[in-house]
């Protein structure tokens, strides 16, 4: 979990970055003194926790959070516990006094970790369930053939002809241009990597070096693709 520290005291912002330190799921990429510091780093970085104290100079913890549109998960860390419950009407994460122990912050982190877990695998859910009730037709031979989104593995360009791979031992061979038929795949569970081949992200089992490992089949990443291919897997 990539992570900011905000506090306007050196001590406190060190201590956070010890602890960050010791616990393996944490990766800090930024220790700020004020809320616009973490203002940069956010339009920067993509950053899922938020550490930040609450009464600081100018801008508090508080009216920090309020002020994002999209809003990580985020743990306030403070010397004052009235500030509570107005702190979890926020929706936060965890409320943290000063002196804050290891134990209590390896707490809230891990809780943290447990809730961005659940968050990402919701969306997995979703996502599969939206590509399983979608379909397409595409005519084989002489018959217009019905095939579920979330069966095809990958595809692959036969100069006029594409040959769809699914789970069943036999692919599909139609008559189209790869280019096409992406526009009709859409772009959630499926990119191009490859002047020849479109693959599912839901099928695939390895990536390695400049290729992609889909059952026993070994499909090449073609190098003016790589990039954006890269980019999709690590969001």
């Amino acid at each position: 979990m990539n992570c900011i520290i905000i506090d306007d005291e050196p001590l406190a912002l060190e201590l956070l970055e010890d602890f960050i330190s010791k616990v393996p799921f944490l990766e800090l990429v930024g220790s700020c003194s004020n809320g616009f510091e973490a203002t940069t780093i956010l339009q920067e970085q993509k950053v899922d926790l938020i550490f930040t104290d609450i009464e600081m100079p100018d801008f508090s913890g508080i009216d920090f959070i309020k002020s994002l549109d999209v809003k990580p998960l985020f743990i306030f860390t403070t010397a004052y516990s009235h500030y509570a419950v107005e702190g979890f009407n926020l929706n936060a994460i965890d409320y943290l006094v000063k002196p804050i122990p290891f134990h209590r912050f390896l707490k809230a982190a891990t809780r943290a970790q447990n809730l961005l877990k659940s968050k990402i695998e919701e969306e997995i859910t979703t996502v599969n369930k939206e590509a399983c009730s979608e379909f397409i037709f595409v005519k084989s031979e002489y018959e217009n053939l019905k095939i579920n989104l979330c069966d095809i593995k990958y595809i692959e360009s036969l100069k006029d002809y594409i040959k769809i791979h699914t789970h069943k031992e036999k692919p599909i061979l139609t008559l189209s241009s790869l280019k096409s038929f992406e526009e009709k795949l859409g772009k959630l569970n499926f990119i191009r990597v490859h002047k020849s081949y479109i693959v599912s992200l839901k099928h695939i089992y390895s990536v390695q070096r400049n290729r992609i490992i889909i059952d026993d089949n070994w499909i090449p990443i073609g190098l003016n693709y790589r990039e954006d291919f890269i980019k999709k897997i690590d969001n």
